[in-house]
C-alpha cells in the first residue's frame, strides 16, 4: 500500500511556470486536496515585515516561523489571525520572500508542517520548489514545470500588471537566488517529469498528469 506521504503528487518550478494555475486544476480534477508552500513562507515573510523584524536576523524569523499560527487553504492565508491572501502577493513580500525562505530554520519549519499536512490529508497536490527534491522525495508522481522567460514574464503581467522588462529581470533575480540557496535549492528530481507549459495550454497538462498519477496508483496498489 502507498502511505499518505507517498501519494503525494510534487510540483516544482520556477516563478510563473503555472504551478499554481495546474495544481489547482489537478486537484480539482482528482478530488484531493491542494497545498500552495509558497504561500506559506510569504505568510512568514508578510508577518515578519508587518512587525518590522530584521530579515537578517535568522534566529528571530525562525522562531516567528516556528510559533506563528498558520492556516493555508483553498484560496485563504490566515496568519496569526491576519487575512494575509492578498497581501503576500503585493511587490514588497514577492521582493524580500526569497531571503526568508532561504532560512534554513525556516525551512525546517515549513517542512514539518507540510509532512504533517500531507499525512493528515491522505496526500495531495503540493506545490514549491523543493517538494520533489527535499519534502516529499518518496512522492508517487514527481513533476517539474518551467516555460520560457518570456512566456513567464508575460503571464505575471497579466495576473498583476507591470512592465514586462522589469519582471523578466526580476523573476530571473529570484530563479538565481532561489536555484544557488544552500538548504534546499529549486532543482529538478532526477525522476521528476519535466513539463515545459510554454505552448501548451492547462488542460493538455492536467490530462497529463492525471493519467501519469492514475497509472501510478493503480501500480502501487496492485
Amino acid at each position: 500500500m502507498i502511505g499518505p506521504q507517498q501519494r503525494v503528487i510534487a510540483i516544482d518550478g520556477p516563478a510563473g511556470a503555472g504551478k499554481s494555475t495546474i495544481a489547482k486544476a489537478l486537484s480539482v480534477r482528482l478530488g484531493i486536496k491542494y497545498l500552495d508552500t509558497g504561500a506559506m513562507y510569504r505568510a512568514v515573510t508578510y508577518e515578519a515585515m508587518l512587525r518590522d523584524l530584521n530579515l537578517d536576523d535568522l534566529e528571530n524569523i525562525a522562531q516567528l516561523a516556528v510559533d506563528c499560527d498558520l492556516h493555508v487553504g483553498l484560496d485563504r492565508v490566515i496568519i496569526n489571525g491576519h487575512d494575509a491572501t492578498v497581501a503576500i502577493r503585493q511587490t514588497d513580500v514577492t521582493a524580500n520572500v526569497s531571503k526568508v525562505a532561504s532560512n534554513s530554520g525556516v525551512r525546517k519549519e515549513m517542512r514539518i508542517r507540510q509532512q504533517e499536512w500531507a499525512t493528515m490529508h491522505g496526500g495531495g497536490v503540493i506545490e514549491g520548489r523543493d517538494i520533489s527534491t527535499v519534502v516529499f522525495p518518496e512522492a508517487i508522481l514527481k513533476v517539474f514545470l518551467t516555460a520560457s522567460p518570456q512566456i513567464r514574464a508575460q503571464r505575471r503581467v497579466e495576473q498583476q500588471g507591470g512592465n514586462v522588462n522589469e519582471i523578466a529581470a526580476a523573476i530571473e533575480q529570484r530563479d538565481l537566488f532561489d536555484s544557488t540557496r544552500s538548504d534546499s535549492p529549486l532543482a529538478e528530481s532526477n525522476d521528476s517529469i519535466v513539463v515545459d507549459t510554454s505552448d501548451r495550454t492547462i488542460e493538455e497538462v492536467v490530462n497529463e498528469l492525471e493519467t501519469l498519477f492514475l497509472s501510478r496508483l493503480s501500480h502501487g496498489n496492485s
